[in-house]
């Protein structure tokens, strides 16, 4: 889980948030390999290590049943191009068909061209006229402080 912590730091910095993930590795042991496994981590190793992975967890859409979330697929940069990226989201999809999921989803930033340009090619759907909602950490207390 070290390396895959590694490669989620790569990605914030490839996003341009840097000191976003304050995620430790003992968070990602006990999420994903203790009694309540929260995802599903798929990971493409070389002679020199993990270059790439793809987490996963489930979901429920109300109109079509269960699903799965794709929350990152990332390939070191180094690997970019080789076919890391296309063997894990081929595991991905793979898994959701095992689960019978009716729908794998994912966001992807407006300005990643590359990765838009790559999931089109592999049949994805972009949705362009949804946005994506949160309430982070601080949104949460602030909305439980104004009830």
């Amino acid at each position: 889980m070290r390396q895959v912590l590694d490669l989620v730091r790569e990605l914030a910095v490839f996003e341009k948030e840097p000191d976003a993930v304050i995620l430790q590795e003992e968070d990602l042991v006990r999420d994903g390999f203790g009694p309540l496994k929260l995802f599903q981590c798929f990971v493409a190793e070389t002679g020199t290590g993990i270059v790439g992975m793809a987490l996963v967890y489930p979901r429920y859409s109300t109109w079509k049943g269960p699903v799965i979330h794709l929350e990152d697929l990332i390939v070191t940069d180094a690997m970019r191009g080789s076919g890391v990226g296309s063997a894990l989201l081929e595991e991905v999809v793979r898994y959701g068909h095992r689960l019978g999921v009716k729908r794998i989803s994912w966001e992807v930033l407006d300005w990643n061209e590359p990765a838009i340009a790559f999931y089109e090619r592999k049949g994805a759907k972009v949705m362009r006229d949804w946005d994506v909602v949160q309430l982070d950490e601080e949104g949460i207390q602030q909305f439980i402080d104004n009830l």
